[in-house]
């Protein structure tokens, strides 16, 4: 293509994205919305229309750039939207542009800052949402997360060890600018006694000072041993989970709790927590299944705001798994809830192994469960004493996440959402600090009676 022609094929190709409108053909597809979810792990674009659409995507490398070819599309100002939705901090896209190919065929250039593993696949209609064309921009190469965490640790002790030296370090500043303080004069000995009462010289002997105590020793089994917990806020991104009467998002509050209960386990240096996700994300449930296997958790929380038809219903409840019937109506309704985020949030299905999938589903074990029924006994106590439980005991039903058969796993409804004293409560960061407080003890007292048992690394 010579020079001339390509300016002219760019010249056109502005005046089409700064059309203010375009027609739409009769049987054209309308774009209702489009959105963009950033995150470290992976990042989604959304394209949201009236009628289904039909995409083709190929790669480009030097630069890296992923071309996807929309059919049955023409420009719009809702399409013109992605150019100013894609943010400065996003770990995948560096920028975007859309053109009109062809008639009626719409191309979308992603600039890329890295390498990815593209999965673009389409969700009928659910809850809210119309048609939905999804790009999951993954990397290619998926960082080791067991890895990360030790690695994570090992820094906290560095930082926490240079602290320490700069502290000592400043002291020791202050006590040299001072100069030496004067010694007290040492009394003189009193004279020893004889037996027959008279005066002897004082002993010259000084006596040998009594050794310094010992620091304790630390087994380096103890300086090893990493434990993991995996915390899970709920939903994410597409999915928002419940919404309060005042529109307070599930997803926004169940990830408030879950990173200020991070901090707060973090600040025990052998300890270290995985988050499913760490930002406004959508994780599909056998994802955050294996996300925490693949560290090795030792503890699987997950965390929710419940919601019901009425906005009478509230108070907090806790939940293991169940290798059989729910133990109540109510449990079983909130597992089919809860179970129903991945049409929500939206899962790439056609790429999942399924035989692989529903194994991992299916896997449970008696162990499993039981350790999850003490867990759950232990943070619903704890959970009491911060505000009222919809149940006094640990409910059982089939919560897809929590089916790690390795790690006793619960998940935590810290309240209704959907009642509006309630809702002000978890939009409260006090009140969000003493539930963090009581997850956080009910998790030590765990421990406390059942020690973890030692990690077989191999990284």
């Amino acid at each position: 293509m010579s020079r001339r022609q390509a300016l002219a094929r760019m010249g056109r190709l502005a005046l089409l994205l700064q059309a203010p409108t375009l027609a739409w053909s009769a049987n054209g597809s309308n774009i209702i919305a489009v959105r963009v979810w950033p995150a470290a792990v992976y990042t989604r674009v959304t394209l949201e229309s009236d009628k289904a659409l039909v995409a083709r995507h190929f790669l480009v490398e030097g630069p890296d750039r992923l071309v996807i070819d929309i059919d049955g599309l023409e420009l719009s100002p809702g399409l013109r939207e992605l150019l100013g939705k894609i943010r400065p901090e996003d770990p995948f896209i560096a920028a975007v542009r859309v053109g009109q190919n062809q008639p009626r065929v719409v191309r979308i250039v992603l600039d890329l800052k890295q390498p990815v593993a593209p999965q673009i696949f389409t969700i009928a209609p659910v809850a809210a949402y119309k048609h939905r064309l999804v790009f999951d921009l993954y990397p290619q190469q998926e960082r080791d997360p067991l890895l990360a965490l030790i690695q994570e640790k090992e820094q906290a002790e560095d930082r926490a060890a240079q602290a320490v030296q700069d502290a000592l370090g400043e002291l020791i500043g202050r006590i040299d600018k001072a100069g030496p303080a004067p010694r007290p004069a040492a009394p003189a000995p009193a004279p020893l006694a004889k037996a027959d009462g008279a005066a002897s010289a004082p002993d010259l002997q000084t006596p040998a000072p009594a050794p310094a105590a010992a620091p304790p020793q630390i087994s380096q089994a103890r300086l090893d041993r990493l434990i993991v917990i995996a915390l899970d806020p709920g939903h994410g991104g597409e999915d928002p989970g419940a919404i309060g009467p005042s529109g307070l998002k599930e997803k926004d509050v169940v990830l408030a709790v879950a990173l200020k209960l991070r901090e707060r386990l973090n600040s025990n240096p052998n300890i270290r927590v995985m988050m499913t996700r760490d930002g406004d994300y959508f994780v599909p449930l056998h994802e955050r299944v294996r996300k925490a296997r693949r560290v090795q958790a030792d503890l699987f929380v997950s965390i929710h705001a419940d919601a019901f038809f009425t906005p009478k219903a509230r108070g907090a409840s806790v939940f293991a798994l169940s290798d059989g019937a729910a133990s109540s109506s109510a449990a079983r309704w909130i597992a089919n809830k809860e179970n129903a985020a991945d049409l929500v949030g939206g899962v790439n299905v056609p790429v999942k192994d399924a035989a692989v999938l529903r194994t991992l589903l299916d896997m449970s074990t008696t162990a499993q469960i039981k350790d999850s029924l003490k867990l759950g006994h232990e943070v619903l106590a704890q959970i009491g004493r911060v505000g009222r439980l919809h149940k006094r005991q640990v409910e059982q039903a089939g919560f897809a996440v929590l089916k790690a058969p390795d790690v006793p796993s619960i998940l935590v409804e810290t309240a209704f959402i959907s009642n509006p004293e309630e809702e002000d409560k978890l939009r409260d960061p006090a009140y969000q600090r003493k539930l963090v407080e009581a997850l956080a003890t009910g998790i030590a007292r765990y421990f406390a009676k059942n020690p973890p048992l030692a990690r077989h690394r191999s990284l």
